[in-house]
C-alpha cells in the first residue's frame, strides 16, 4: 500500500488513480468528522468533496506523514468557516461538536451495543474531549498530528485526551458499563 504523500506526489505528476485512492482512503471518515462539527451530513458531503478540491487543486509542501493532518486541517477551517457564516446570516446558536447522525449509523462503526454505549457517553463530553478523542481513536492521528488539526500544542491535545478519557470512563461507570484492565 502506497503512503499518502505518495499517491499526493503521484496525482500532482498527473495520476488521477492517485487522487481517488486519497478520496476512497479518507472520504467517508472525514464526512463524519465534518457531520460532527456541523450536524447536517449533506453540507458535510459537500465540504469533504471542497476539502480535497483544496489539496489538489495546486501544489502543496506537505511533509511526510501528515497528508492526514493536513487533510483534516483544511476540512475542519471549511467546517468552522460555513458554521460561522450560517450562524451569521440565520442566526443560530453556535452548535457543539455532535456525533454522525442516524443517517450514518449504517456504517460498521456503530453496529455493536458496545460502540452504541461509546457514542452514546462520547456525546456527553465537552466538544474540546469529544474533538481531540476522535482524532486521536477513531481517526488514528498522532497527537502531534490532532494538534495541527486542532491548533493546539501536543501537550494540550496530551492533557485533552488524558481528561477526555477520564471523564469518557466515568461516563460508562455511570451508565453500568464494565470495562476490562
Amino acid at each position: 500500500m502506497i503512503s499518502d504523500e505518495t499517491a499526493y506526489r503521484q496525482y500532482l505528476a498527473g495520476d488521477e488513480a492517485a487522487a481517488q485512492l486519497l478520496v476512497e482512503r479518507y472520504g467517508d471518515a472525514l464526512t463524519l468528522y465534518i457531520n460532527g462539527v456541523l450536524g447536517d451530513v449533506h453540507e458535510s458531503e459537500d465540504l469533504m468533496i471542497e476539502a480535497f478540491a483544496q489539496i489538489f487543486a495546486k501544489e502543496r509542501p506537505i511533509a511526510d506523514g501528515c497528508f492526514k493532518a493536513y487533510l483534516y486541517k483544511t476540512a475542519r477551517n471549511l467546517a468552522l468557516r460555513c458554521k460561522t457564516r450560517r450562524r451569521f446570516f440565520l442566526f443560530l446558536d453556535e452548535m457543539p461538536f455532535e456525533l454522525p447522525d442516524e443517517a450514518l449509523a449504517e456504517t460498521e462503526l456503530f453496529q455493536s451495543e458496545q460502540n452504541r454505549q461509546l457514542y452514546a457517553a462520547l456525546a456527553k463530553l465537552k466538544q474540546e474531549y469529544r474533538e481531540t478523542l476522535f482524532l486521536v481513536y477513531f481517526e488514528e492521528m498522532t497527537y502531534r498530528q490532532a494538534a495541527q488539526v486542532l491548533g493546539h500544542t501536543e501537550q494540550q491535545v496530551t492533557n485533552l485526551v488524558y481528561r477526555g478519557k477520564q471523564r469518557l470512563k466515568q461516563l460508562l461507570e455511570e451508565e453500568g458499563y464494565q470495562h476490562e484492565n
